[in-house]
């Protein structure tokens, strides 16, 4: 594994965008402080990885900015996409002796990183943090499931708007408004593999909603959410 490019800020917590919605929002500034002496701020490139599947769980991590992919690869060599990662999401795996997937930036990405037996006594130590990490793997859960409906029983044009759905409200904050331009750091054929797709079928339904005056695509990997009640009935 390649020697890690870290830095200590001063006290990154304090200008944290996500700590409100982070793994630590519970914590008090006693507790941040302390954390922040056991945590560095990291910053990866667009194709960096940070995790290998199967080898020894190093590291822990909270996103700050940017969106990582998780993945496995099949008997055949295959990659498959298992998820997503998206600002104030948590990475790694907690009282866990190796990694169940690789972990690699699809984006330019920052994100504040633990080394994991040090994050494991914290936690122990510090009953508020453990109780977020359940809380968060409960919604994990959810969402997994929420997934397995996603891919077994929607349609084409179902799969593809919640897609963009998600995308927006996670990475643009089209919850706000219409018209948010939202970036796509996944190539059409990682889009098919995620939804269980084919690229045509991907392309096909993303023309379609084009046409349709739903969304614009200014290039491959931006988006324009323009009609977020009608995607929304699409994604229904």
């Amino acid at each position: 594994m390649p020697e890690l490019s870290l830095s200590r800020p001063t006290s990154f917590c304090d200008a944290c965008a996500i700590r409100n919605r982070a793994i630590c929002a519970d914590l008090d500034d006693r507790e941040i402080g302390l954390l922040n002496g056991i945590g560095r701020r990291r910053h990866l490139v667009a194709g960096e990885q940070l995790m290998w599947e199967g080898d020894e769980a190093v590291l822990v991590a909270n996103v700050i900015e940017g969106m990582l992919k998780l993945s496995t690869h099949l008997s055949d060599g295959k990659e498959q996409i298992l998820g997503l990662v998206y600002p104030s999401d948590f990475l790694g795996r907690p009282f866990g002796e190796t990694s169940p997937y690789g972990v690699e930036a699809l984006t330019d990405t920052v994100i504040c990183v633990f080394e994991r037996k040090d994050f494991e006594r914290f936690a122990r130590d510090h009953p508020r943090l453990e109780h977020k990490l359940l809380e968060r793997t409960l919604t994990e859960l959810d969402r997994s499931r929420r997934w397995m409906l996603l891919l077994g029983r929607m349609t084409a044009e179902q799969k593809v708007a919640s897609f963009l759905l998600e995308i927006g409200e996670r990475l643009g904050n089209a919850k706000a408004r219409a018209g948010t331009h939202v970036p796509l750091p996944l190539s059409r054929q990682q889009i098919a593999d995620v939804l269980g797709l084919t690229i045509e079928t991907v392309s096909r339904q993303l023309t379609r909603l084009r046409n349709a005056g739903v969304i614009d695509l200014p290039s491959r990997r931006e988006i324009v959410l323009q009609d977020l009640p009608d995607l929304k009935a699409r994604a229904s």
